[in-house]
């Protein structure tokens, strides 16, 4: 492999640094902008990969990393810790704005970046891998150039202190663990207390027993191998295991604008194993947005698309809104849809499936996965560009967005904010507003 002298550019979408040598675009890991090191790299088509042999001159913006496994097993689990917090930031809004730009064709000058309130600690799930070392469990992450091996965690200053202390009591009983020779597990701080979600084996024997050896645990769930959705295996007391939420997650937010239910069967209190913002406080502050947002147009109808368990729907109805929420997921659906009153309702579904059905809307609201939606959402919203006051599109996919941008040349950007949900890495969430070109 080639080495060359590089200075490094920008951060890419992903976190690497950016640079050129020999006429290829080389991505380094590790790197900040304006670095010089000398990279040894190897071209993967049109691009290179690389690694730093040694760094030259440092940029100004680089800091010593806290996380001893950032350094020392070159941890996957955050990209940008070697970065200052307002380098990160200049790096996310420069990584939004490359891809609208580039992707979506639409002027990007006007993105600005809201800052995390807390840059460390804000992390209320941790996903960890389970390997079998000699007679005992280890639990670690991965390398993030040796994505199939796995470290032992000691410590990950980005997660609140209560979903490590509650994975020091999966791991002492961890014996009572189903016998494979490799699980995945999480730790959730929810609403309604801690979970833990185990993905693997085809046996758990021992699951009530594992859950009275880890005091903090309300609710065990598990997606047995072969298995596509999680069950309930078993729960502690819900007043014991909310009342523990409450003590240890004092402070937090109960609202998500993400999509995933935070209860199952009809009991809400039973910590799910749906999906929910990791930062509490910053998903509230983003919630917050959307709702001004969408009241700024003074709308009597909306569609809030991809809705989850509907906290945005039933806010926004408790407005005045008449709602109709779509949401995939069953259980999230139904819950949304009892919260709901009567005026409103909840659809399960695919958006693109039922969207044509509930439009014309005044605004409609998209907060799709990182796939973004399908193109017969923007196909439909294209056409009913002279009928909506405003589409509010909520992302964690920066090109994504993008893409979904391009397909909307009725529509024009009128705002466009991102929030720093997860400090440390390269992720982002933006919200953009959007109104037809006529207006």
């Amino acid at each position: 492999m080639p080495a060359s002298r590089v200075t490094i550019d920008s951060i890419a979408a992903g976190g690497d640094g950016v640079a050129r040598a020999d006429g290829f675009v080389v991505f380094v890991p590790r790197t900040a902008p304006g670095d010089v090191a000398e990279v040894e790299w190897s071209a993967k088509g049109r691009f290179g990969r690389g690694r730093v042999l040694s760094l030259e001159i440092a940029s100004p913006v680089r800091v010593e990393p806290p996380c001893a496994h950032y350094v020392r097993d070159n941890c996957g689990g955050c990209q940008l810790q070697h970065m200052s917090y307002a380098a990160q930031l200049d790096a996310k809004g420069a990584i939004v704005r490359d891809a609208l730009e580039r992707i979506g064709k639409r002027s990007a000058a006007a993105l600005t970046v809201r800052p995390s309130a807390d840059e460390w600690r804000y992390r209320r799930k941790l996903t960890m891998a389970l390997r079998r070392r000699g007679e005992r469990w280890i639990a670690g992450l991965h390398p993030y150039d040796a994505p199939h091996e796995a470290f032992e965690l000691r410590d990950c200053p980005i997660t609140e202190r209560p979903v490590l202390a509650a994975w020091s009591e999966v791991m002492a009983a961890s014996d009572d663990l189903p016998r494979a020779p490799e699980l995945r597990g999480a730790v959730r701080l929810g609403d309604f207390g801690i979970s833990f979600i185990l993905e693997g084996g085809t046996r758990w024997p021992r699951a009530q027993r594992f859950l009275e050896s880890a005091p903090s645990l309300g609710a065990l769930w598990w997606v047995r191998e072969g298995a596509r959705e999680p069950e309930l295996v078993a729960q502690r007391d819900p007043a014991v295991a909310a009342a523990g939420a409450s003590r240890d997650a004092a402070g937090s937010s109960k609202d998500s604008l993400r999509r995933g239910s935070p209860v199952a069967n009809g009991d809400e209190n039973v910590p799910g194993a749906s999906f929910e913002q990791i930062n509490a406080r910053v998903a509230l502050e983003m919630k917050e947005y959307v709702i001004e947002r969408v009241l700024a147009h003074a709308p009597r109808t909306l569609v809030d698309g991809y809705s989850g368990a509907g906290d945005l729907a039933v806010s926004l109805s408790n407005a005045g809104v008449r709602v109709v929420a779509i949401e995939l997921d069953g259980a999230a659906a139904a819950r949304c849809g009892a919260l709901l009153p009567p005026e409103s309702r909840s659809i399960a579904a695919r958006v693109e499936d039922a969207l044509p059905s509930v439009l014309p809307s005044d605004v409609v609201v998209l907060n799709p996965p990182r796939r973004g939606v399908d193109e017969r959402v923007t196909t439909e919203l294209q056409e009913r560009a002279s009928a909506t006051r405003a589409i509010v599109y909520v992302s964690c996919n920066p090109a994504t967005l993008a893409r979904d941008l391009a397909r909307l040349p009725r529509w024009r950007i009128a705002s466009l904010i991102c929030f720093d949900m997860f400090p440390q890495t390269a992720h982002v969430e933006t919200v953009c507003e959007l109104i037809p070109e006529a207006a």
